[in-house]
Protein backbone atom coordinates (compact mmCIF):
# COMPACT_ATOMS: atom_id res chain seq x y z
CA UNK A 1 0.00 0.00 0.00
CA UNK A 2 1.32 3.33 -0.75
CA UNK A 3 0.65 4.84 2.61
CA UNK A 4 2.91 2.46 4.57
CA UNK A 5 5.77 3.54 1.61
CA UNK A 6 5.37 6.82 2.65
CA UNK A 7 5.16 6.45 6.27
CA UNK A 8 7.86 3.75 6.42
CA UNK A 9 9.94 6.38 4.10
CA UNK A 10 9.13 9.42 6.81
CA UNK A 11 10.15 7.76 9.54
CA UNK A 12 13.37 6.47 7.60
CA UNK A 13 14.09 10.35 6.69
CA UNK A 14 12.80 11.95 10.39
CA UNK A 15 13.87 9.33 12.85
CA UNK A 16 16.02 7.21 11.33
CA UNK A 17 17.62 6.41 15.00
CA UNK A 18 14.82 4.27 15.29
CA UNK A 19 15.39 0.80 15.09
CA UNK A 20 14.92 -1.34 12.23
CA UNK A 21 12.83 -5.26 11.65
CA UNK A 22 10.37 -6.84 13.59
CA UNK A 23 8.31 -3.67 15.37
CA UNK A 24 10.75 -1.62 14.26
CA UNK A 25 10.26 2.14 11.98
CA UNK A 26 10.39 -0.19 8.85
CA UNK A 27 8.01 -2.93 10.45
CA UNK A 28 5.28 -2.64 7.58
CA UNK A 29 2.42 -4.61 9.22
CA UNK A 30 2.81 -2.84 12.22
CA UNK A 31 2.61 0.47 10.34
CA UNK A 32 -0.35 -0.46 8.64
CA UNK A 33 -1.90 -0.60 11.99
CA UNK A 34 -0.60 2.69 13.11
CA UNK A 35 -2.48 3.90 10.05
CA UNK A 36 -5.49 1.99 10.52
CA UNK A 37 -5.61 3.33 14.17
CA UNK A 38 -5.00 7.63 12.63
CA UNK A 39 -8.11 6.39 9.76
CA UNK A 40 -4.67 6.92 7.14
CA UNK A 41 -3.96 9.85 8.08
CA UNK A 42 0.26 9.47 7.26
CA UNK A 43 1.16 12.67 9.65
CA UNK A 44 -0.61 11.59 12.03
CA UNK A 45 0.81 7.64 11.83
CA UNK A 46 4.15 8.82 11.81
CA UNK A 47 3.55 11.23 15.01
CA UNK A 48 1.77 8.59 16.96
CA UNK A 49 4.43 5.40 15.60
CA UNK A 50 7.86 7.55 16.26
CA UNK A 51 6.43 8.86 19.58
CA UNK A 52 5.17 5.35 20.61
CA UNK A 53 8.84 3.97 20.18
CA UNK A 54 11.35 7.04 21.30
CA UNK A 55 8.80 6.75 24.83
CA UNK A 56 10.58 3.18 25.25
CA UNK A 57 13.38 3.56 28.26
CA UNK A 58 15.91 2.73 25.77
CA UNK A 59 14.51 3.76 22.50
CA UNK A 60 13.65 0.28 20.98
CA UNK A 61 10.01 -0.68 20.21
CA UNK A 62 6.66 0.11 20.79
CA UNK A 63 5.72 -3.45 22.18
CA UNK A 64 8.53 -2.92 24.30
CA UNK A 65 7.00 -0.16 25.80
CA UNK A 66 3.66 -1.51 26.91
CA UNK A 67 5.00 -4.42 28.34
CA UNK A 68 6.89 -1.57 30.75
CA UNK A 69 4.24 0.24 31.30
CA UNK A 70 2.22 -2.75 32.15
CA UNK A 71 4.72 -4.19 34.64
CA UNK A 72 5.60 -0.42 35.87
CA UNK A 73 1.64 0.06 36.31
CA UNK A 74 0.94 -3.67 37.52
CA UNK A 75 -1.54 -4.86 35.41
CA UNK A 76 -1.06 -8.84 36.01
CA UNK A 77 -1.83 -7.98 39.81
CA UNK A 78 -4.97 -6.31 39.10
CA UNK A 79 -7.97 -8.36 40.65
CA UNK A 80 -11.44 -7.75 41.67
CA UNK A 81 -10.66 -7.55 45.16
CA UNK A 82 -7.49 -5.13 44.12
CA UNK A 83 -9.83 -2.26 43.20
CA UNK A 84 -12.93 -3.21 44.91
CA UNK A 85 -12.41 0.14 47.17
CA UNK A 86 -12.94 2.16 43.99
CA UNK A 87 -15.28 -0.89 42.81
CA UNK A 88 -17.99 -0.33 45.03
CA UNK A 89 -18.75 3.19 44.07
CA UNK A 90 -20.36 2.24 41.30
CA UNK A 91 -18.53 4.15 39.30
CA UNK A 92 -17.89 2.16 36.66
CA UNK A 93 -18.39 -1.68 35.22
CA UNK A 94 -18.68 -4.00 32.40
CA UNK A 95 -21.44 -5.06 31.90
CA UNK A 96 -22.48 -8.90 31.33
CA UNK A 97 -24.05 -9.23 27.65
CA UNK A 98 -22.33 -7.74 24.44
CA UNK A 99 -24.23 -4.88 22.46
CA UNK A 100 -25.82 -5.24 19.54
CA UNK A 101 -22.67 -5.27 17.30
CA UNK A 102 -21.27 -7.86 19.65
CA UNK A 103 -18.44 -5.43 21.89
CA UNK A 104 -18.25 -5.93 25.27
CA UNK A 105 -19.25 -2.78 27.13
CA UNK A 106 -17.53 -0.85 29.47
CA UNK A 107 -20.11 1.46 31.61
CA UNK A 108 -19.29 4.80 33.63
CA UNK A 109 -21.88 6.51 35.76
CA UNK A 110 -20.34 10.58 36.36
CA UNK A 111 -22.55 11.20 38.90
CA UNK A 112 -21.02 8.50 41.14
CA UNK A 113 -17.33 9.79 41.10
CA UNK A 114 -16.43 12.43 42.90
CA UNK A 115 -12.43 13.72 42.35
CA UNK A 116 -10.49 13.46 45.69
CA UNK A 117 -12.92 10.82 47.62
CA UNK A 118 -10.45 8.15 46.47
CA UNK A 119 -7.02 8.47 45.70
CA UNK A 120 -6.47 8.76 42.01
CA UNK A 121 -4.35 5.80 41.50
CA UNK A 122 -7.26 4.27 42.90
CA UNK A 123 -9.41 5.38 39.82
CA UNK A 124 -6.84 4.53 37.82
CA UNK A 125 -5.84 1.25 39.01
CA UNK A 126 -10.40 0.30 37.96
CA UNK A 127 -9.86 2.36 34.84
CA UNK A 128 -6.98 -0.30 33.51
CA UNK A 129 -8.91 -3.05 35.15
CA UNK A 130 -12.00 -2.82 33.75
CA UNK A 131 -10.66 -2.14 30.23
CA UNK A 132 -8.57 -5.85 30.53
CA UNK A 133 -12.16 -6.88 31.75
CA UNK A 134 -13.93 -5.47 28.81
CA UNK A 135 -11.09 -7.24 26.46
CA UNK A 136 -11.06 -10.22 27.94
CA UNK A 137 -14.91 -10.90 26.85
CA UNK A 138 -14.41 -9.88 22.93
CA UNK A 139 -16.03 -12.08 20.87
CA UNK A 140 -13.96 -13.85 17.65
CA UNK A 141 -13.21 -11.67 15.03
CA UNK A 142 -14.18 -8.21 17.24
CA UNK A 143 -11.70 -6.07 18.33
CA UNK A 144 -13.19 -3.44 20.35
CA UNK A 145 -15.35 -2.44 22.79
CA UNK A 146 -18.32 0.27 23.35
CA UNK A 147 -17.58 2.60 26.48
CA UNK A 148 -21.02 4.63 27.75
CA UNK A 149 -20.61 7.37 30.39
CA UNK A 150 -23.44 8.17 31.78
CA UNK A 151 -24.16 11.81 32.33
CA UNK A 152 -27.55 11.84 34.29
CA UNK A 153 -27.24 13.29 37.24
CA UNK A 154 -23.81 15.18 36.69
CA UNK A 155 -23.05 18.04 38.57
CA UNK A 156 -19.85 20.05 39.32
CA UNK A 157 -18.84 18.39 42.20
CA UNK A 158 -18.19 15.04 39.28
CA UNK A 159 -16.20 17.38 37.33
CA UNK A 160 -12.61 15.37 36.40
CA UNK A 161 -10.45 16.24 33.77
CA UNK A 162 -7.83 14.75 34.89
CA UNK A 163 -9.43 11.63 34.99
CA UNK A 164 -11.23 11.96 31.83
CA UNK A 165 -7.81 12.08 29.54
CA UNK A 166 -6.06 9.58 31.71
CA UNK A 167 -8.72 7.13 30.50
CA UNK A 168 -8.62 8.22 26.85
CA UNK A 169 -4.85 7.96 27.11
CA UNK A 170 -4.57 4.85 27.92
CA UNK A 171 -6.36 3.32 25.11
CA UNK A 172 -4.61 6.10 22.69
CA UNK A 173 -1.26 4.96 24.02
CA UNK A 174 -1.18 1.03 25.45
CA UNK A 175 -4.80 -0.30 23.72
CA UNK A 176 -4.51 1.61 20.25
CA UNK A 177 -8.04 0.74 17.92
CA UNK A 178 -9.48 -1.06 20.87
CA UNK A 179 -12.41 1.74 21.43
CA UNK A 180 -14.79 1.58 18.84
CA UNK A 181 -16.89 4.02 20.61
CA UNK A 182 -18.01 6.42 23.56
CA UNK A 183 -21.79 7.55 24.22
CA UNK A 184 -22.48 10.43 26.37
CA UNK A 185 -25.74 9.82 27.49
CA UNK A 186 -27.73 12.82 28.55
CA UNK A 187 -25.13 15.39 28.91
CA UNK A 188 -26.50 18.35 31.02
CA UNK A 189 -25.65 21.72 29.93
CA UNK A 190 -23.01 22.16 33.41
CA UNK A 191 -20.70 19.45 30.93
CA UNK A 192 -20.44 21.46 28.40
CA UNK A 193 -17.23 23.32 30.27
CA UNK A 194 -15.10 20.34 31.03
CA UNK A 195 -15.69 18.57 27.42
CA UNK A 196 -14.80 21.90 25.46
CA UNK A 197 -11.41 21.85 27.76
CA UNK A 198 -11.24 17.82 27.08
CA UNK A 199 -11.90 17.30 23.80
CA UNK A 200 -8.19 19.13 22.57
CA UNK A 201 -6.57 17.10 24.80
CA UNK A 202 -8.19 13.68 23.43
CA UNK A 203 -6.86 13.48 19.97
CA UNK A 204 -8.57 12.28 17.65
CA UNK A 205 -10.48 10.26 19.38
CA UNK A 206 -12.76 12.88 20.23
CA UNK A 207 -14.05 12.00 16.99
CA UNK A 208 -15.62 8.24 18.74
CA UNK A 209 -17.54 10.13 21.17
CA UNK A 210 -21.05 10.44 20.37
CA UNK A 211 -23.54 13.00 22.26
CA UNK A 212 -27.01 10.57 22.81
CA UNK A 213 -30.46 10.05 24.88
CA UNK A 214 -31.02 6.89 26.95
CA UNK A 215 -34.01 6.17 24.05
CA UNK A 216 -30.96 6.19 21.43
CA UNK A 217 -29.10 3.46 23.79
CA UNK A 218 -31.99 1.75 24.14
CA UNK A 219 -33.04 1.62 20.45
CA UNK A 220 -30.32 1.74 18.61
CA UNK A 221 -27.21 -0.51 20.91
CA UNK A 222 -29.12 -2.93 22.59
CA UNK A 223 -31.43 -5.54 22.45
CA UNK A 224 -33.81 -5.69 24.65
CA UNK A 225 -32.34 -9.06 26.83
CA UNK A 226 -29.17 -7.23 26.91
CA UNK A 227 -30.29 -3.63 27.72
CA UNK A 228 -28.14 -2.60 30.77
CA UNK A 229 -30.80 -2.49 33.72
CA UNK A 230 -29.99 1.38 34.38
CA UNK A 231 -31.01 2.13 31.06
CA UNK A 232 -34.44 0.37 31.67
CA UNK A 233 -36.01 2.94 33.71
Amino acid sequence: MQLVLQVKERLKNDYHELPVGKNGRDDESMIFWFLKDRKFAVDEAVQKLSKAILQTFDCRLFLSSCKKWRQEFGVSHLSEDSVKGAAKTGKAYVHDLLDEKGRPVLIVVASKHFPGMLDPIEDEKLCVFLVEKALSKLPEGKEDILGIVDLRSYGLANADLRFLTFLFDVFYYYYPKRLGQVLFVDAPFVFNPIWQLAKPLLKQYASLVRFCSVKTVREEYFTEEALPATFRD
